[in-house]
């Protein structure tokens, strides 16, 4: 690491942490650095006659912390200049390089190409299986939209071709759709689908399985699921068990009485377990800010995605992490 500056030194001495470097104080600690670089070492140019390459643990900490805040290739290369606590997660100085807005891009292409995303996702449920907080003994299939720019001014004149458009309640939407699998007791995210807007959501449903489930969960749309997996798989000898919600409009047709009220009262219950995955939802849309697709294609969408929803599951648990490894909340190292 380069020498720290006065400016950095100075910056180190003050007497506030903001939200920014607690939560990077946290994540310091709650991400499995060793198990991710290991699959990326496998493919990240070494040095040679070129330019030498930046360590990879610092490329590593750009895109992740590029996921974290939202932020463009060229707007990651200014945070790192202007921002002392993300340079500082990075291990860098003004006295050093700092990466480009290229050296970024290639990087992002890098995971990409390499289906590095869902290695980041394997590895980290991983590491969460073994701290005991993934069970997967259910799983709840649900899936959201993710809208995409319908404009047609840029230069090729056209939407793009890998998104489709879809009519949910009385509203179009144009984009894709994340179907995700997530565990029923921790509301975890084990798998990551992804497809165009117009795809039926049951279309999806088996891969969202890890074929270990005792019970699955699913709101009304995936209606007749457990049917078309019986169909599909007429040798299997083991199924889960289906709890999939009744339409609305099945239960407001039933005769008011006691049969009603015990379907509401079951229906009730299914709800406050599939309550979990919007958990899932809310942190990725919410706290990451991700409400509409950043890339064209579904490829490069997919790997942000996958990747979020991982980064969704560490912060997730992050204070059980932190209380197994002896601290809840961390001081930043500057």
């Amino acid at each position: 690491m380069d020498q720290m500056s006065f400016g950095d030194a100075e910056y180190a001495a003050k007497k506030k942490q903001t939200r920014r470097e607690v939560f990077l104080a946290e994540m310091e600690q709650v991400v499995p650095w060793a198990a991710l670089l290991k699959d990326i070492e496998s493919v990240y140019p070494v040095a040679g006659r070129g330019r030498r390459p930046y360590p990879v643990e610092v490329m590593l900490r750009v895109h992740l912390m590029q996921n974290w805040f939202w932020l463009s290739d060229p707007a990651m290369e200014e945070a790192l200049y202007e921002i002392v606590s993300i340079r500082n997660f990075a291990g860098l100085t003004l006295s050093g390089s700092i990466p480009d807005e290229t050296t970024i891009l290639n990087f992002r292409r890098l995971i990409e190409t390499n289906d590095l995303a869902s290695s980041i996702l394997e590895r980290i449920n991983g590491h969460l299986s073994r701290k005991g907080l993934l069970l997967k003994r259910g799983t709840i299939v649900d899936a959201t939209i993710i809208a995409a720019p319908s404009s047609t001014k840029n230069s090729d004149g056209e939407r793009d071709p890998e998104m489709h458009q879809t009519k949910k309640g009385n509203q179009w939407y144009f984009g894709m759709k994340a179907h995700i699998g997530v565990d029923a007791d921790s509301g975890l995210v084990h798998t990551v689908v992804t497809s165009a807007a117009n795809d039926a959501d049951v279309d999806h449903v088996e891969s969202l399985l890890h074929g270990k489930e005792e019970t699955v969960w699913a709101d009304a749309g995936y209606q007749g699921a457990d049917k078309n997996m019986r169909e599909n798989h007429p040798r299997k000898q083991r199924f889960p068990e289906w709890r999939i919600a009744m339409r609305r409009s099945a239960i407001k047709a039933m005769e008011e009485g006691r049969a009603k009220s015990n379907i509401v009262k079951i229906e009730r219950r299914k709800a406050q377990v599939r309550a979990r995955v919007e958990h899932a939802f809310q942190k990725v849309k919410c706290f990451f800010g991700y409400n509409k697709a950043r890339f064209k294609g579904l490829a490069k969408n997919t790997s942000h995605i996958v990747t979020l929803f991982a980064l969704a599951n560490l912060h997730r648990v992050r204070k059980v992490l932190l209380e197994t490894a002896g601290e809840l909340r961390p001081k930043f190292a500057s």
